[in-house]
């Protein structure tokens, strides 16, 4: 399969997936079993018991009340615990939440906390054989009982994500004999059909709209999409399960491409940079893992295997390991004190979203039941660049493992106590290096935003485009896709109505970087650029600011983000007040152009890499591309330090003017390289290559690895 119909395939979704195997950097598996998730699961467990009250409810630590699903996910938790000869010592609190739970079950709406009643029969459901052998046979007849209670008493009857726990839980119910199989049937064939099918986006993304922000989430997105994922695992045979089947499936394979290349889950609408979406995502990759594997697809298997092991360990980022909070995770992807709600929705406390974490991940336990390889996942690969919906609005682009993720339009009014979405690039990200840095997400209130974009000056004051939602939006343009080298352009516009300067941002995204050439190309007044460089996330990081760079990083670690002005003449300003993310604290820093473009290299750094200041020393504008001490573009080629490729018939790796590779045809190559030597190949064909004096014969999409 040829770049173009790679790209073919994510407009119109007629090819299984980009084929490549290499990673543009060294790779190896996670390793991660199942059982090393259950001390997670026991650590969230063991901090809600200590909440618990005599009655079995799980009182959150900051409303000083039960709150919705928490007492039931707790109990489902730590029935799994029991199920797997775990921390058998906290059996009894998961008694008591279970008879508690059941209790307000059996009432219907009056007594289930919060009229959140949705949330409780698949866990309680599920929950049920967990128990079985651990309670008296009277006592769990008497819960199975109460699990019969008739559906309509116990909804408040949300027609979004909310119904299809409902659709999950009848039918779990159904397979159990807590209800008649044909009402389970005819419920979730109607809300299919009449409400779910159509929250479904069109091909090829087939992604779930929630539609409960604009633009849309991304995160509860894999709420209604794993919803029903998880009811055709559980056996679904009604009238419309392939189709169910098949869009869900379509769906899941397509957020491989959206999860960065850390692990987390996308940036962008309600409920979005919550930790417990991550091991949402990982619920869904599990299931597909053990799809896949059974089929056959070891390759496809191995890809989703590794995805879920990605996104388990960016959460465990946010477990915490303080004092009364050991085993918690913090809420939203920072460690600000909860008590601050940063980034949070009403809905959005420590009891419930703890609880769904934990539901979540012993739902993983259990869904990961067989021996998988990890493969190298898209977002290890790259390759890639598109737009989804407009509903959406955000686009993606990853080339080696270097992911940036852009959004196209800006969120207009508050929803769910926030402005969830800025216009601009809100996501840098590079396969083994910490996302957090990037930054990981931009901000927006009402007054303003940050987001890599840029600003513009109006009557004497500096206006970022992130913060104009109203007023722009901005067109995602793909002119070259392939996993050393990515070309796309963002154009930023007022709307109609509206007027202000036009600007282009040229994107050349590298394994190691990415080059942004930001151009005004109509309109008149002054402007920049600006880069969002997170400044603290609960704890101070080490940003520093020079003449024409801004770095940041943890103190704790070897990872840093540059954002390098290129040439002499762009002037750097940073006094701008920062602005709080769900990430952290952002700066905008002001970058003046010169000649009438910004450029700026943005590069995240290892121990062991270039120094910042030596790469913007190095770089230089060529025809074509560019060249620094990283690497090198000419046209359609990339070498860099650890890899290299594009689409062409040679390739000089050392800049020498002499070729390296030489290929019989043109076609689309992969190199990956250790100093001077060529470890392994890879082309999108059959062709003949030459590296020095040695003579390949390649097969299309097939590595080969060089002693």
């Amino acid at each position: 399969m040829t770049i173009r119909t790679c790209l073919l395939w994510l407009a119109v979704a007629q090819a299984a997936t980009c084929e490549y195997h290499l990673t543009s950097r060294p790779w190896e598996p996670s390793g991660l079993t199942r059982e090393q998730f259950l001390p997670a699961i026991e650590g969230v467990c063991r901090f809600t018991a200590r909440h618990q009250n005599a009655s079995g409810a799980v009182i959150d630590p900051f409303l000083g009340r039960e709150h919705q699903y928490a007492t039931p996910y707790f109990a489902y938790a730590v029935g799994t615990l029991a199920d797997a000869g775990a921390a058998r010592d906290l059996l009894p609190a998961g008694v008591r939440a279970m008879e508690h739970a059941t209790s307000c079950f059996a009432g219907g709406r009056k007594t289930i906390p919060d009229d959140h009643g949705e949330f409780f029969i698949a866990v309680l459901a599920s929950a049920l054989p967990l128990y079985r052998e651990h309670v008296p046979p009277a006592q769990w007849r008497a819960w199975r009982d109460r699990m019969r209670t008739p559906t309509a008493e116990v909804l408040q009857g949300n027609k979004n994500n909310w119904e299809t726990y409902v659709m999950k839980g009848d039918w779990i119910r159904a397979a159990a004999g807590l209800m008649e199989r044909a009402a389970a049937v005819a419920e979730i064939e109607e809300a299919w059909r009449e409400r779910h099918r159509g929250r479904f986006a069109a091909p090829p993304w087939t992604l779930y709209h929630d539609r409960t922000s604009n633009p849309d989430t991304l995160s509860v997105e894999a709420v209604g999409r794993g919803n029903l994922l998880a009811l055709t695992a559980l056996g679904y045979d009604g009238p419309s399960a392939g189709e169910i089947r098949e869009t869900v499936e379509r769906a899941t394979r397509n957020t491989m491409y959206l999860q960065d290349p850390g692990g987390q889950t996308p940036a962008n609408g309600r409920t979005d940079d919550h930790v417990w979406v991550e091991i949402g995502y990982q619920l869904a990759f599990e299931a597909m893992a053990e799809r896949a594997a059974a089929s056959g697809d070891k390759g496809l298997a191995g890809q989703y295997r590794r995805a879920a092991s990605l996104a388990y360990r960016s959460a465990l980022r946010w477990r915490r390991g303080d004092g009364d909070w050991a085993g918690s995770f913090f809420v939203t992807k920072n460690r600000f004190d909860p008590a601050l709600r940063v980034g949070y929705q009403p809905a959005s406390q420590y009891s419930n979203y703890n609880g769904s974490l934990m539901f979540h991940l012993s739902e993983a336990y259990h869904a990961r039941r067989s021996a998988i390889a990890e493969r190298p996942t898209p977002s290890e690969t790259g390759g890639y660049a598109f737009a989804l919906d407009d509903q959406f609005a955000s686009a993606f682009a990853n080339a080696g493992g270097m992911y940036i993720q852009a959004n196209l339009r800006g969120q207009e009014t508050e929803t769910h106590a926030n402005y969830w979405t800025p216009l601009g690039v809100v996501r840098f990200a590079r396969a083994g290096w910490d996302g957090r840095l990037g930054p990981s997400d931009g901000a927006l209130n009402a007054s303003g935003g940050v987001s890599f974009a840029p600003a513009l000056k109006e009557a004497g004051r500096w206006l970022r485009v992130s913060g104009l939602s109203k007023r722009y939006r901005a067109e995602f343009a793909v002119r070259l896709a392939h996993p050393a080298l990515v070309r796309v352009s963002i154009t930023y516009s007022p709307k109609t109505g509206f007027d202000g300067p036009v600007f282009r941002d040229d994107l050349t995204v590298t394994p190691d970087g990415v080059l942004s050439e930001l151009r005004r190309v109509g309109g008149g007044g002054q402007w920049a650029a600006v880069w969002p460089v997170i400044e603290n996330d609960g704890r101070p990081l080490l940003a520093s600011y020079g003449a024409r760079m801004a770095t940041t990083a943890y103190a704790a670690g070897g990872d840093s983000e540059h954002f390098l002005a290129l040439g002499d003449g762009p002037a750097i300003e940073h006094g701008d007040a920062v602005q709080r993310s769900t990430f952290g604290d952002l700066r905008p820093v002001r970058v003046h152009p010169a000649a009438d473009v910004v450029r700026t290299f943005v590069y995240p750094a290892s121990k062991g890499d270039p120094s910042g200041e030596a790469v913007r020393r190095s770089f230089g504008i060529v025809d074509g591309g560019f060249e620094s001490t990283l690497g090198r573009v000419r046209g359609e080629v990339y070498a860099g330090r650890r890899s290299a490729g594009g689409m062409g018939v040679r390739v000089d790796l050392d800049g020498d003017g002499r070729d390296d590779v030489t290929f019989s045809e043109r076609c689309g190559f992969l190199l990956r390289r250790e100093g001077r030597r060529v470890t392994a190949i890879e082309a999108d064909r059959d062709v003949d290559a030459a590296i020095g004096a040695e003579k390949i014969r390649l097969r299309a999409w097939t590595p080969v690895e060089r002693q």
